[in-house]
């Protein structure tokens, strides 16, 4: 009875500790393991983005439209002008400047829906600098309780496991939502895999049309005075005499020799072959709603969903490149706030942004007018910071 009520106390001094319930379900069977990646992410940014014209110009409209964005450093009572994580934020390591970092970030979460940022020399304070690396090449390694206890890095045999099981993390992980993945993002660029290839096949289609003297397939007729064919030696000359003499766009438009009762019969282009290029451009389309940018400011045919160019840019702003760049920029304060040890919020400066200036101006001229709102609400309204004690009024 006395061994029972001291193990009764020593479970009361016991702190409380909060985990998810569907935790260890979700690290059953895997825990400290790496979890894998469902899709390869190397295929799909060869397939979609260095080898594909519309990914590889959607994601770098996205992401240097993201990278431009200026950033303000501020908490609840300030905006800084002079903080160490803004000289962070400025130059964030020897090799690359703000927009530099944000771009390859950017890049690396439309094409594989995750991206890591490093924080080095982190020992006391802010950290010295920061490093986008390669989503590839990463690995998470799940605990017992479902949560990320590390990260592996591999590059060719080497490999560097960066520990996030304590209270302040090496490792930034920033992920687009998965309704299906516990540990890693989906990309716009999994999405759009299957219009990558139509395109693709597309693009292959008519690199063959082009190599075939640039006009449809057609057919040589060996009409023999006795009825009989062609030998095996005079087969061989005449595949040999086409491949070199009348194909690819040097070829194009030669005439052709034909002797001994052969005879040309041109074939049209049937239906399917007409309707080609709509499917390329209909690709093309998917790809873009993918990503999120009007096809118009892809200059993509037949998009005709905005009445302006103007138009089409205010919202590829409003709601693609803001969502993903306030998203992003939240991420990275609250983790960077972890190292300073005060609460900061870094997010996009709406007012520079040019393309919202109508917007903006409208917002403001609104809210100002509003006189059954003090100062401090319209400020909050505004997403700006408190005044100081005797800087306003109410």
């Amino acid at each position: 009875m006395v061994f029972n009520l001291f193990r009764q106390r020593a479970e009361a001094d016991v702190p409380e500790t909060k985990a998810s319930a569907t935790g260890p379900l979700i690290a059953s069977g895997m825990a400290g393991r790496v979890a894998w990646t469902s899709r390869d992410t190397v295929t799909l940014t060869r397939m979609g983005f260095t080898g594909n014209p519309v990914g590889f110009r959607a994601v770098k409209l996205i992401a240097e439209a993201a990278a431009a964005l200026p950033l303000v450093l501020q908490d609840r009572e300030r905006r800084y002008d002079a903080h160490p994580l803004v000289s962070l934020l400025r130059r964030p390591n020897a090799m690359q400047g703000r927009a530099e970092l944000f771009e390859a970030l950017y890049g690396q979460l439309l094409l594989s829906g995750d991206g890591y940022v490093e924080a080095v020399g982190a020992d006391t304070g802010a950290p010295v600098e920061l490093h986008v690396l390669r989503s590839d090449r990463m690995r998470l390694v799940p605990g017992a309780d479902g949560w990320p206890v590390a990260y592996e890095y591999t590059v060719g045999a080497r490999k560097h496991r960066f520990d996030v099981s304590g209270p302040v993390s090496p490792l930034c992980h920033i992920k687009s939502f998965h309704p299906q993945d516990d540990h890693y993002g989906l990309s716009p660029m999994q999405a759009a895999a299957q219009a990558m290839d139509v395109h693709n096949s597309a693009s292959r289609w008519s690199k063959g049309l082009l190599d075939n003297a640039a006009r449809p397939s057609g057919a040589i007729v060996y009409q023999g005075p006795d009825g009989s064919s062609l030998s095996a030696d005079q087969y061989d000359r005449l595949v040999a005499e086409m491949e070199t003499h009348h194909q690819g766009a040097r070829n194009a438009g030669r005439p052709m020799l034909l002797e001994g009762g052969l005879d040309w019969k041109p074939m049209g282009f049937s239906p399917a072959d007409m309707e080609f290029q709509k499917t390329k451009e209909a690709a093309a389309r998917e790809i873009a709603i993918a990503f999120g940018v009007p096809p118009m400011l892809l200059g993509i045919p037949g998009e005709a969903t905005f009445s302006n160019y103007q138009e089409a840019h205010r919202a590829f702003y409003r709601l693609t490149v803001l969502p993903l760049a306030t998203r992003v920029a939240a991420s990275l304060g609250a983790w960077l706030s972890e190292f300073v040890g005060e609460e900061i919020e870094i997010k996009p400066d709406l007012d520079q942004v040019s393309a919202l200036s109508a917007e903006r101006d409208a917002q403001w001229e609104r809210i100002g007018k509003a006189g059954f709102l003090t100062d401090a609400e319209k400020r909050m309204m505004l997403g700006l910071p408190a005044l100081a004690e005797g800087d306003g009024h109410e």
